[in-house]
C-alpha cells in the first residue's frame, strides 16, 4: 500500500509494508524540485535514516529495476 500527498514544496509518497512478517518500517519519499529524499525509521538505532538522490539518480534507478545485469548509461534528458 502507498499514499501520495502533494504539499507546498514537495510530493510525499509513503510506502507501507503489508507483506508477511517481519514487516519493515514505512518508507517516505520526498520529491522536491532539485532532490529526492528517501527516509526510513531504524528501530535498532531509534533514528530516521535518510538518503538524498538527484533526479538523474532516480531516473537511473527506475530504469535499472527493469534491466538485466550489465553497465548502462542513459541518454541525457532533452528537457534540461
Amino acid at each position: 500500500m502507498f499514499t501520495i500527498e502533494h504539499e507546498f514544496d514537495a510530493t510525499v509518497i509513503t510506502l507501507v509494508d503489508e507483506g508477511a512478517t517481519p514487516l519493515q518500517e514505512d518508507v517516505v519519499v520526498n520529491s522536491f524540485a532539485e532532490v529526492i529524499t528517501v527516509e526510513q525509521f531504524d528501530p535498532r538505532t531509534d533514528r530516521v535514516v535518510k538518503i538524498t538522490l538527484s533526479p538523474e539518480q532516480v531516473r537511473d534507478l527506475a530504469a535499472a529495476l527493469d534491466l538485466p545485469e550489465g553497465v548502462y548509461q542513459l541518454a541525457p534528458d532533452s528537457n534540461h
